[in-house]
């Protein structure tokens, strides 16, 4: 009996020991283990287990992109579903696209923006001058500023000219959009100036007062200087006449041979159409055109 319990603590001994060495070898590796495989293991199983966290739908971050993602598809379900019921849908202006006064055979733009009036006349003249267009052929010369066109008003405040200074009534039906251009001819290139109006009966006495001061305002445009023998056209009157069977006023040159020259002319070649010009074969032409559109419309 005394053996047996003897032999009994003698297991208990062997069983503790072996326990504690264990335990004590376990502790040894995992201080000589530094920063070795085992807290490498560690390491990465907590990281794993922070990626899973934040993985996971209940996450902060995960709950608040769900929720915009939600917004965002209701948001554009709702913009279509306005769009499509609405019946006054919002469009976008589209810009007014150039058109025409006249048939022209050729276009040209010039960009006049911080020029003189000097510069604006010599740009025009040899564009007049210069033109390509064949024989009868009319060619469109536009001036611009920043890429636009510029209108009749305009015009007149950059050549520094008297067609509005009178204030006069009808210039309000004076129509903004005007054509200078070229009409091809036998010998020379004439130059001319389409005016679009309300009615002539609206404009008749606003171009008659501009009459004082139209040569001089325009002659440049025609190629024509001022000498001591020219100078009286600065105050000569326009007279009464009839080009191509439309009412027209005339100024004619004094010649000591008594043929009288026309000098420059304005000619109301329709109901809402006038032309500046000094030849009749350039104001033919333009009223050939001016009838042919009407005609299409």
């Amino acid at each position: 009996m005394i053996k047996e319990r003897e032999n009994s603590k003698k297991t208990d001994a062997v069983h503790n020991k072996s326990v504690q060495t264990y335990a004590e070898d376990m502790a040894k590796i995992i201080q000589d283990d530094r920063g070795g495989l085992i807290k490498k293991i560690i390491h990465e199983e907590e990281k794993h287990e922070m990626e899973k966290k934040n993985l996971s739908p209940e996450a902060k971050k995960n709950k608040f992109f769900m929720f915009a993602s939600f917004l965002v598809l209701f948001l554009a379900l709702g913009i279509l579903l306005f769009f499509i019921i609405s019946k006054d849908v919002p469009t976008i202006p589209v810009e007014t696209q150039f058109i025409p006064i006249v048939f022209t055979d050729k276009s040209a733009f010039f960009e006049v923006k911080g020029f003189e009036k000097d510069e604006i006349i010599q740009t025009v003249l040899s564009e007049v001058r210069g033109t390509l267009v064949k024989q009868g052929g009319v060619e469109g010369i536009y001036l611009t500023e920043d890429k636009k066109a510029i209108g009749f008003r305009r015009f007149m405040e950059l050549i520094k000219g008297n067609f509005f200074s009178g204030n006069a009534s009808g210039s309000n039906f004076l129509n903004d959009n005007f054509l200078l251009g070229a009409v091809k001819g036998e010998t020379n290139n004439n130059f001319f100036i389409l005016l679009k109006v309300r009615s002539i009966a609206d404009v008749f006495d606003s171009l008659k007062a501009w009459e004082n001061k139209m040569f001089s305002d325009l002659h440049k445009f025609f190629g024509l200087s001022l000498s001591a023998d020219t100078n009286y056209l600065l105050t000569a009157d326009f007279e009464d006449g009839i080009v191509q069977n439309k009412n027209a006023r005339l100024l004619y040159s004094r010649d000591n041979t008594g043929e009288n020259e026309i000098m420059m002319m304005y000619i109301f070649a329709d109901d809402t159409s006038v032309i500046i010009t000094n030849t009749e074969s350039a104001a033919r032409e333009i009223m050939f055109r001016l009838a042919s559109s009407q005609i299409k419309q």
